[in-house]
């Protein structure tokens, strides 16, 4: 039998995990709740869908993109760059497609003749060292024997070599690898000629991107836009051809020093290390001074030193005096700033974002600074960095005043000059012409 409550009324079963609360009956006249889906949740739901799938489309179209955005990027900073040559030849009556023609034609030639030059120099010292390896490893062989007492010879060594298992591993690794390296070639000679049109579009079409641009904004934008690609232009032109300049004067000093020392192939050296250092930010001196010290130990091993050591007194002078006076009109930043910018670009887009994060960053910090309000600095002792509380010189600069006074000739009357701060007691003398006495 069902127990019973006591107003008579059947209890509910109890639930084997727990008891449950008992349940009201509905009162008379009341509706039932609506237990239908709102008709708002299935549109809020597809909404939701499609905008997940658009977020993914979108993320896996801009990942397939990269490589085409970044291009487009350095496209966009070399049209910045040559910009004022191809507007002056055109202000002087050339059409601009034949001054942006003939810029890359003077680049062109200009990279040919390097890489040529380079190639030819890189080949003729590995055939040297090739022709003069039996000599190398006879002396090597020569010094082992004498400071260790073996016994070795230059066949053994060879055959040995020969017959390693790490030399075949190597050639045959090489083999299967030729197929990837010419892959990377192909690749890396598309990737050239895809920058070059772009930018070659970039600055023979800049008035006509300038004026798409603009028909799609108010007057005030335009003119904001119009400064902002003009900012861009100067400081990306002056960035490059300030690094011109220093990769001229750094070019011409190592050549000197080149010469002097009487190591082969002394222009292409030079080039190499006035181009490399200057247009490969932070790691570029590093770079550049490497294939000199290694070219001049195959002559002597104390002219590597000299090159280390000027390498290293002529960056300080770059550093210090030279890149200063050459880059404080066009990229005026800090260098702690460059140095962070560097940095950051590198961890975006790696070597091309090392290459454009210096004119980026000056070109921001120009635009910027041009809105950004100032206001007169307050005349508190805490801005040049000293204490406040402390009125008038310190003991030390007392002490020294009152050395220069005593050290400093009196004139005909008989006096010296004195400050009007400072107290009689400090300043006078005796028979320095004071009233009092």
């Amino acid at each position: 039998m069902a127990p019973t409550d006591d107003a008579g009324q059947t209890a509910p079963p109890a639930s084997p995990l727990g008891t449950t609360p008992p349940t009201r009956p509905p009162v008379d006249g009341a509706a039932a709740p609506n237990t239908r889906m709102p008709r708002w949740l299935p549109r809020a739901m597809v909404l939701a869908l499609s905008l997940i799938a658009v977020f993914q489309l979108g993320s896996w179209a801009f990942h397939q993109l990269t490589g085409l955005l970044i291009n487009i990027l350095i496209a966009f900073f070399l049209a910045l760059a040559i910009e004022p040559a191809v507007s002056w030849m055109a202000s002087r009556g050339l059409r601009r497609g034949l001054a942006t023609g003939l810029v890359f034609l003077a680049v062109m030639i200009a990279a040919a003749g390097f890489v040529t030059l380079l190639g030819s120099m890189l080949a003729g010292q590995i055939i040297k060292i090739v022709e003069d390896f039996p000599d190398y490893l006879d002396s090597v062989i020569n010094w082992i024997n004498t400071h260790f007492h073996t016994e070795l010879r230059r066949v053994d060594v060879q055959e040995g070599l020969l017959r390693s298992d790490w030399l075949r591993n190597y050639v045959r690794n090489s083999a299967t690898g030729v197929l990837d390296v010419s892959a990377q070639v192909l690749g890396g000679l598309f990737q050239l000629l895809t920058i070059t049109l772009f930018s070659f579009y970039f600055a023979a079409d800049g008035p006509r991107l300038r004026r798409a641009i603009c028909s799609v904004l108010p007057p005030a934008k335009q003119v904001e836009v119009l400064r902002a690609w003009e900012i861009a232009v100067n400081k990306t032109g002056g960035y490059l051809y300030s690094r011109g300049l220093m990769a001229l004067v750094s070019g011409v000093a190592h050549y000197i020093l080149l010469e002097a020392l009487g190591v082969p192939y002394a222009p292409v050296l030079a080039v190499w290390v006035g181009l490399v250092s200057q247009f490969i930010p932070t790691i570029g001196t590093y770079l550049a001074g490497a294939l000199p010290m290694l070219i001049a130990f195959t002559v002597d091993p104390w002219y590597a030193l000299w090159v280390l050591v000027f390498v290293v007194v002529y960056q300080q002078f770059e550093n210090y005096v030279l890149q200063p006076k050459l880059t404080s009109k066009t990229v005026d930043i800090h260098p702690a700033v460059a140095f962070g910018s560097v940095i950051a670009g590198t961890a975006l887009l790696g070597a091309v974002g090392a290459l454009v994060a210096i004119p980026a960053v000056a070109t921001l910090q120009a635009f910027l600074g041009a809105y950004v309000k100032r206001y007169e600095i307050t005349d508190d002792p805490r801005v040049d960095g000293h204490r406040r509380g402390t009125s008038g010189p310190g003991p030390l600069a007392r002490a020294r005043q009152l050395w220069e006074r005593r050290t400093t000739p009196q004139d005909d009357a008989g006096t010296e000059p004195r400050s009007g701060a400072e107290s009689p007691e400090v300043g006078a003398r005796p028979g320095t012409g004071n009233p009092e006495d």
